[in-house]
């Protein structure tokens, strides 16, 4: 499970996706694919996957390291065929 503190250099990405009615499952399986992907990524950390009960969301929250290590995990899941924006808040 995450944890997320300030002032740690720790990144936390949440993002919240909203899913046609039957597209919540098909999209928790991509993400956590891509995640399995990242886990050999240095600096990486963790995905956490969760779903709504009305099956219209999900939400992600990844974590790296510091920033450095969360562009190296952008940068490869671009490179496998994601699209990835960052937007830092």
């Amino acid at each position: 499970m995450p944890i997320i503190r300030v002032d740690t250099g720790v990144i936390t990405q949440i993002n919240v996706f909203t899913v046609p009615e039957g597209g919540q499952q098909a999209l928790i399986d991509l993400l956590r694919e891509a995640a399995m992907g990242c886990r050999g990524i240095p600096g990486w950390m963790s995905a956490s996957l969760h779903r709504s009960l009305d099956g219209t969301r999900v939400v992600n929250y990844a974590q790296a390291r510091d920033q450095a290590a969360m562009q190296r995990v952008f940068e490869h899941l671009r490179s496998n065929g994601y699209e990835v924006a960052l937007t830092v808040e």
